[in-house]
C-alpha cells in the first residue's frame, strides 16, 4: 500500500510504481467518480466507452438527432412562414 498527500489545488500524485504499471503516460485523460466513501478513477480510453455500448439499444442516435434537426427546420420554416 502506498500514500500520496492532496494538494492546497486538490491535486493528488498517482505514484511511480502504479503509474509505470498501468502505463499512465501524461496527458491521459480520466473520469473521477464518487462511489459511497470512495473516489473511482478510470482511464478515458476505448474500454471506457464500451461500458455503454448497447445502453441505447435499437437506436441510432446520429440518425434520431438528424430527425429532431429536421423537425426543428419544418417549425421554424411555419413560424417563418405564418408571419
Amino acid at each position: 500500500m502506498t500514500t500520496t498527500t492532496i494538494t492546497s489545488k486538490g491535486q493528488i500524485v498517482i505514484p511511480s510504481r502504479i503509474r509505470k504499471h498501468l502505463n499512465i503516460k501524461s496527458g491521459m485523460r480520466f473520469v473521477v467518480q464518487e462511489q459511497g466513501n470512495k473516489i473511482v478513477i478510470e482511464q478515458v480510453d476505448q474500454h471506457y466507452f464500451d461500458q455503454f455500448a448497447g445502453i441505447l439499444e435499437g437506436t441510432n442516435a446520429t440518425e434520431d438527432l438528424l430527425k429532431e434537426r429536421k423537425r426543428e427546420k419544418e417549425r421554424e420554416n411555419k413560424k417563418w412562414s405564418k408571419s
